[in-house]
């Protein structure tokens, strides 16, 4: 008989206050829960879930924006410029070879990165308080008076 453990929940440092940041950062690229690790972050594709269905957790006021698009090109523009450089230089392909295989490449692998960096966003956020993950929205400087 097994028993369904409870996740294990990313709690405050009782001095500092601090969230834990690279725990946080790394279940938000994995597209889970920075909180719980268990809950999953996204819905769909790129969707933001409201909250974690296992923690409870709340995601809508996330502020992820262009951020994963940017770093998304920036990743792949810097992973894919060199191979296509060594890849011409070493064995000098048909050019329709070549852009047909690194086309490809560069589609699958933006695909595959641009959700798990839009998690890592929101993880980074959440463990930095931003943008209305504190529990008092008043101190956070990016959130609007309501006065």
């Amino acid at each position: 008989m097994t028993e369904m453990m409870a996740p294990a929940l990313l709690v405050e440092d009782e001095e500092t206050g601090e969230r834990p940041f690279w725990p946080a950062l790394r279940r938000g690229f994995m597209c889970r829960c920075p909180k719980c690790g268990a809950g999953p972050l996204l819905k769909n594709y790129l969707t933001v879930r409201d909250h974690c269905p296992v923690c409870g957790e709340a995601f809508y006021h996330h502020r992820a924006d262009d951020g994963p698009a940017y770093l998304t090109i920036l990743i792949v523009g810097h992973l894919m410029a060199p191979m296509i450089y060594w890849v011409f230089v070493t064995f000098r392909p048909e050019p329709m070879v070549m852009a047909t295989f690194f086309t490809l490449g560069t589609a699958i692998l933006a695909l595959a990165l641009l959700p798990r960096l839009k998690g890592a966003i929101v993880a980074l956020q959440w463990a930095k308080r931003m943008h209305g993950f504190t529990e008092n929205p008043s101190s956070d400087p990016a959130m609007p008076d309501h006065a």
